[in-house]
């Protein structure tokens, strides 16, 4: 830990990012008080808000540069707003608080070229593409066109998803219903109250992260049209060259810093619209007037993603070819206890919903036999060690300990082991990858 230099943007703050809060602290904040510095008006507005109803204490907002907006809160609410910060992903990136520290002019991409490569994989029209600075923004985003919809109700979250995906439904709403299960009776009953209309909207992943489970897609589609429910689906995991999940969805949410960036050097997210959905009219309404026009990304992450995303597919065939070897060598392996992969977990609900073309992506997780030999065989695994996922080199986490470390009693009744290994798997030859697993094995 004395080692660590960064982490996760919405977790820990850049260098360059700490370096920016430091200066709006210094030049704008009183005695006793700190300034968070967040991308646009709206943001620090939303953050204001969460941060009094949250804590009852007094804040305000200063203007500070080039569009971007300050907070400035008592020292004591400082991890108050930090929340705001990570469970919303309305975050600086790292470009942007260099180019005011520097006070720099910086080349930009246009977000038209983006949209434009973007559409070739989603199949959607190019407006109907919506960016933001992170997936998480993307994901709250699509959640506030929810409450915008439908402000008294709840909304439904179908199988175990990424942590603060289903945070953003606890804090920012009305509620949220949870079933990590989508299998037998509990999934029938739920079935049920989305054709009484009962829910805002229903949430899912495909397939879910970590435990790569797909929820039935169609039926929960017929569902929701059935009782007037949005549905709302995120295929960041498996991406759109794999599933095609707009089809069903009336939006799709995509985090751009995953499989599409590819070197995990840049955060971005989207919003896709449905042209088909009964509230298509309603969402672009909504979306553009939340992107001012249809973007919301900093132009020189726009340049670097536009550059990243020149072999993207070439990048996911890859991928999928290694996931489903290192699959089937985990699955093999006699001291591995089990794994999860689309091949393997609900594989009839993801061939409903994957493309022709399309692979199982290249996302594994997987338990030992003695699960408690986890920390030795991940120590001994001579792999990249990171927290994201879809990076062109194989990238290993321990993911329940990452992302639910307070809360691993909760997750392990739901399914996620403490002891789960996340693989995110590159580019490299197979072989390589299988062994540096094997010589780690050894240890299980």
């Amino acid at each position: 830990m004395k080692k660590l230099e960064a982490g996760y943007p919405r977790f820990f703050l850049h260098p360059f990012v700490k370096r920016l809060f430091a200066k709006a602290t210094e030049e704008i904040a009183e005695a006793g008080k700190r300034a968070i510095v967040f991308p646009h008006k709206r943001a620090a507005q939303r953050a204001q808000r969460y941060v009094e109803r949250t804590l009852a204490v007094a804040t305000r907002i200063a203007s500070y540069d080039n569009g971007m907006q300050a907070l400035v809160v008592p020292e004591s609410a400082i991890g108050v707003a930090m929340e705001y910060w990570r469970f919303t992903g309305e975050v600086v990136s790292s470009r942007q608080a260099q180019a005011h520290l520097s006070d720099s002019v910086v080349e930009g991409g246009s977000a038209v070229i983006l949209k434009q490569q973007l559409a070739e994989t989603t199949g959607a029209e190019l407006d109907d593409h919506f960016l933001y600075e992170s997936g998480m923004a993307s994901i709250f985003s699509a959640y506030r066109a929810i409450l915008n919809l439908f402000p008294s109700k709840k909304t439904l979250q179908l199988e175990f998803p990424y942590v603060d995906a289903l945070k953003v439904q606890e804090r920012f709403g009305n509620g949220v219903v949870f079933l990590y299960d989508t299998e037998g009776e509990d999934f029938d009953a739920a079935v049920r109250r989305i054709q009484e209309g009962e829910f805002g909207a229903v949430f899912c992943e495909i397939p879910s992260n970590p435990l790569l489970r797909t929820v039935n897609l169609p039926r929960v589609a017929e569902a929701c049209h059935q009782g007037g429910v949005p549905l709302v689906v995120d295929d960041t995991v498996a991406t759109s060259l794999n599933v095609d999940v707009l089809q069903f969805a009336d939006l799709v949410t995509t985090s751009l810093t995953k499989w599409v960036s590819g070197v995990g050097d840049v955060m971005a997210g989207m919003v896709t619209v449905n042209s088909q959905s009964q509230w298509a009219s309603e969402f672009r309404s909504f979306l553009k007037d939340d992107t001012n026009g249809g973007s919301r990304l900093y132009a020189e992450d726009c340049r670097v993603l536009i550059s990243n995303m020149k072999n993207f597919g070439e990048r996911v065939s890859r991928s999928n070819v290694n996931g489903e070897l290192i699959g089937e060598y985990l699955n093999a392996h006699p001291a591995v206890g089990r794994v999860w992969y689309p091949k393997f977990n609900t594989p009839h609900e993801y061939q409903l919903i994957r493309r022709d073309s399309g692979g199982y992506g290249g996302l594994v997780s997987f338990t030992l036999k003695q699960p408690r030999k986890m920390p030795k065989v991940y120590d001994a695994l001579e792999l990249c060690k990171g927290p994201s996922l879809g990076t062109e080199f194989t990238l290993a986490s321990p993911y329940t300990m990452l992302a639910h470390y307070y809360e691993l009693d909760w997750a392990e009744a739901c399914g996620v082991s403490p002891n789960l290994l996340r693989l995110s798997v590159g580019v490299e030859e197979g072989e390589v990858v299988i062994g540096a697993l094997a010589r780690a094995l050894d240890h299980a």
